[in-house]
């Protein structure tokens, strides 16, 4: 077998000799696929440019994405955990990472919200030594004892709760113990930031976060479903202002309690509603019953002679009694062996404003004769004494104690038309009486912040204006005297009712009432203070009627919140009242 042997020749056409560097035409290289070292250092550097544009490029993407995302347009709102978009009134909300909605008061000031936290729970089936576990634990939640989690850790089980709501601080100790079967379950708590303020309002939720009582449990539906803050038409400042009077009103004249509403007398809207005692709604704590109790709301009581504004309407608006009739009240009044006498002992011929004004039980009795018991029973139905205020957005509420038509005789008619016989709440008494003084409309108390409000007819408005002008009356010159602020030209009327208890009346123990309204020429608001057993003492001359505690209380409210509630002061209309009233006893 053979083959050719081709030699290389040098530039002069002879072959290279051994040793002698031998030269290669670049053409011939390239025509071939050969390269030279520095062609290899141009394809590299070729190449890594082409990298350093890609990742430009794919940076300059990613830029681009952020900064859509960022301006809101590229992302899906409603499953980003906590960027929910809400249009209110356009007005855009933002959800927060829980899941209960916010609670505020008219003015927009959070009065109730939750925060993002943890519980600590154990995987028991992970956990070696349970007692170093337990000391551990012990160190950083003193509060829970060392046995308690000894106990809980030496269970057989994959979920066995440790510690709830732990604050961040807390659980960073825990992360550093490192101890495997400790997990965190992400959670909520609520906070109620004003803590007594709003109490039996929004009362408060369970360690599972769920409403079980107050707004809280009336509205729980409503709180989780929705994202949307809850606006109430309390007014923060209001309430706060009125519960600092109560809590000094109930010191001063040691009350067993003490509670009162503000309404707004055209609409029914709840601006500030409290009772005192009252408790923390943010401390899972034991209370008594009393400061659990709302008074303002579950309180049944006789409420005496606030009773006789009713009375007073209801025969005015008969057209039985005229505000110009006269009523003999030197006599009792007989109704077999019970009869009817006034306390004071006025006897003198009485209008109905001076019934108002010196709270005569036989005048009441004699207006109520004219008209009967048939069309006072319905007045009385009209206005909703008979049943409880379901609309209301509380549940604490109660239903009065509304006798049968049967049970109504006419001793029963008489002892109704001056403030017994019938048993009802602080806010069923201000929202009959804010009906009574802004013009004859009966609206529902409310609580939660509405634009509309409807109401029903119960009086005329003639019958409201007449009776603006005779509770005006009682302020001047009757037993409301101490409640008269310069310039807000205030109504009311008191009421002193002796307690019942165990089915009998205790003489030494009473409860006293004043509800009031303002400005008479034009009422905005309603008010009504009540005192829960006041007592006598030497500021009080030894009385314990309303016009010496629950009246002074309502006057240093007044004074404080009318500038706060922007009404205005009108001097002029007092000093040309005090001339005509000056020029009428000439």
């Amino acid at each position: 077998m053979g083959f050719k042997v081709k030699f290389a020749k040098n530039n002069n056409g002879y072959c290279y000799l051994p040793g002698q560097e031998i030269k290669i035409p670049r053409s011939a290289l390239l025509r071939k696929g050969y390269m030279t070292e520095s062609d290899n250092i141009l394809t590299c550097r070729f190449r890594t440019t082409l990298a350093l544009c890609g990742f430009i490029f794919l940076y300059a993407l990613l830029c681009l994405r952020v900064t859509y995302v960022c301006l809101g347009k590229g992302v899906n709102i409603d499953t980003a955990i906590a960027n929910e978009q809400i249009a209110d009134d356009e007005v855009i909300h933002f959800k927060n990472p829980v899941k209960r909605a916010d609670i505020l008061d008219r003015n927009g000031e959070i009065i109730a919200t939750s925060l993002p936290t943890v519980n600590l729970y154990a995987n028991t089936k992970k956990i070696r030594n349970a007692s170093d576990v337990a000391e551990k634990l012990n160190l950083i939640f003193p509060e829970i004892s060392y046995e308690d989690f000894l106990k809980k850790l030496q269970r057989r089980g994959a979920f066995i709760y440790l510690k709830r709501n732990l604050s961040p601080a807390q659980q960073m100790q825990v992360n550093n113990l490192g101890i495997p079967g400790l997990e965190f379950e992400d959670c909520e708590k609520r906070i109620y930031p004003h803590k007594n303020l709003f109490a039996h309002v929004l009362g408060n939720t369970n360690i599972d976060n769920v409403g079980i009582s107050g707004i809280e449990k009336n509205m729980d539906e409503r709180l989780t479903t929705s994202t949307k803050p809850l606006y109430l038409s309390l007014d923060l400042g209001i309430q706060n202002t009125i519960r600092d009077a109560l809590v000094e009103g109930v010191k001063q004249f040691h009350a067993e309690g003490a509670a009162a509403i503000l309404m707004e007398a055209k609409t029914g809207q709840v601006i500030a509603l409290t009772s005192v005692p009252d408790f923390d709604p943010n401390e899972n704590l034991k209370v008594e019953d009393r400061a659990m109790f709302n008074f303002a709301t579950k309180g049944v009581y006789e409420a005496g002679s606030v009773f006789k504004v009713f009375n007073t309407a209801l025969c005015l608006e008969s057209g039985k009694v005229k505000i110009t009739d006269r009523f003999d009240t030197s006599k009792p009044v007989y109704f077999g062996k019970a009869k009817v006498t006034d306390p004071h002992g006025s006897h003198k011929m009485l209008t109905p404003e001076d019934i108002l004004v010196e709270s005569s039980n036989i005048g009441s009795t004699l207006e109520i004769l004219k008209v009967g018991k048939e069309f006072q029973r319905k007045f009385l139905q009209s206005i909703h004494m008979d049943k409880e205020l379901t609309a209301f957005e509380l549940p604490e509420t109660a239903r009065p104690l509304f006798l049968s038509k049967q049970r109504w005789s006419n001793h029963t008619m008489a002892t109704i038309s001056y403030g017994y016989g019938i048993s009802t709440t602080p806010l069923h008494i201000i929202s009959a009486f804010s009906a009574v003084i802004n013009g004859g409309i009966y609206h529902e108390p409310s609580l939660v912040y509405k634009k509309e409000h409807e109401g029903q007819r119960v009086v005329s408005v003639k019958t409201s204006e007449n009776m603006r002008t005779l509770l005006r009356a009682v302020v001047t010159r009757g037993t409301g005297r101490r409640a008269n602020v310069d310039g807000y030209q205030v109504m009311g009327k008191t009421g002193t009712a002796d307690k019942l208890e165990n089915g009998h009346y205790n003489h030494k123990k009473s409860i006293s009432t004043f509800v009031s309204g303002f400005p008479e020429s034009d009422p905005q608001y309603t008010l009504i203070v009540v005192m829960d057993d006041p007592k006598a003492s030497k500021e009080t001359y030894g009385y314990t009627t309303a016009g010496w505690n629950a009246v002074p209380i309502t006057r240093n409210i007044i004074t404080a919140i009318a500038p706060q509630l922007n009404v205005k002061a009108d001097f002029d209309i007092e000093k040309q009242k005090s001339i005509v009233n000056a020029a009428y006893k000439k």
